[in-house]
């Protein structure tokens, strides 16, 4: 199955970006800890061109710490870039970013000359819970479905630190399908154009090859089945996946393994890492 999903909407805000970038002073981009690279939007870099950037880990508390770490070092050694790994719901971790742009933008951050902020990243990575967050108050709507937010905000966190706010964006085609597939199964993608339990197959292998412990603790297995079909089985007999006739739901058994992922309950997991990329 291939997977494609630009809606209209998500046009729409790429020209809110284009048109917005020149009075912007830093970008904050809300990657996906847990598939920072995947997540990045090659579309949006072209826009940024030279502005300086925070990459903005989220969902850290979901990653591979020692695979974060990797990230960390990778992104801060790019000119004009600091990464910075946090969860969006952590107040405290959330409330140093301020500073770091400020790294980025001397000169700025007074009330005169205010630091203007823009805040992007992909659908359903959590750039709505950062606003809130940062300003202490729900001012910007938050969900778990992807692309709710569906025009630019412009909000006066604090004295001195404005941030614009805008739809997630996605990319026209995803040629990366191996990519492609990271988003679908961190749900990135609207359940509408993914196939749950071929993303299910993709992640039950790559979890088999690098966090297999955690898929024997979180399902009780003795040891994980070589065959991607077969771990979906082992998960099925075990959460009772099972239709009539002994067949296995593979649907409701798909939806099993990725909420655990998704969610955390299966353990914290870096869908990649640097090294797979070089």
């Amino acid at each position: 199955m291939t997977i494609q999903w630009f809606p209209g909407h998500m046009h729409r805000a790429r020209k809110q970006i284009e048109a917005a970038m020149p009075r912007i002073d830093v970008v904050i981009e809300v990657l996906d800890a847990r598939l920072p690279r995947s997540s990045e939007n090659p579309m949006l870099g072209e826009l940024r061109g030279a502005k300086p950037c925070v990459k903005v880990l989220s969902k850290a508390d979901l990653a591979d710490p020692a695979v974060t770490a990797e990230w960390r070092e990778v992104f801060d050694a790019s000119e004009g870039v600091l990464a910075e790994p946090l969860s969006c719901h952590a107040r405290g971790e959330v409330r140093k970013l301020p500073a770091t742009c400020g790294k980025l933008a001397p000169g700025r951050g007074t009330l005169l000359k205010p630091i203007r902020v823009l805040v992007a990243g992909i659908p359903n990575v959590g750039k709505s819970t950062l606003i809130n967050t940062l300003r202490g108050k729900r001012i910007a709507k938050v969900g778990d479905v992807p692309a709710l937010t569906r025009g630019q905000q412009r909000v006066e966190l604090r004295e001195g630190f404005v941030v614009s706010d805008t739809p997630g964006v996605l990319w026209p085609k995803l040629d990366d399908q191996v990519g492609a597939q990271r988003l679908a199964a961190s749900g990135a993608i609207r359940d509408s154009a993914m196939d749950y339990p071929s993303i299910a197959l993709f992640a039950a292998e790559f979890l088999r090859d690098r966090y297999p412990h955690l898929l024997a603790e979180r399902y009780d297995m003795e040891s994980v089945p070589e065959a991607p079909i077969d771990i979906l089985d082992e998960i099925a007999r075990r959460r009772g996946c099972i239709m009539r006739g002994a067949e296995v739901d593979y649907q409701k058994t798909a939806e099993v393994l990725l909420r655990d992922m998704r969610s955390g309950r299966l353990g914290r997991v870096s869908l990649e890492r640097p090294s797979d990329f070089s």
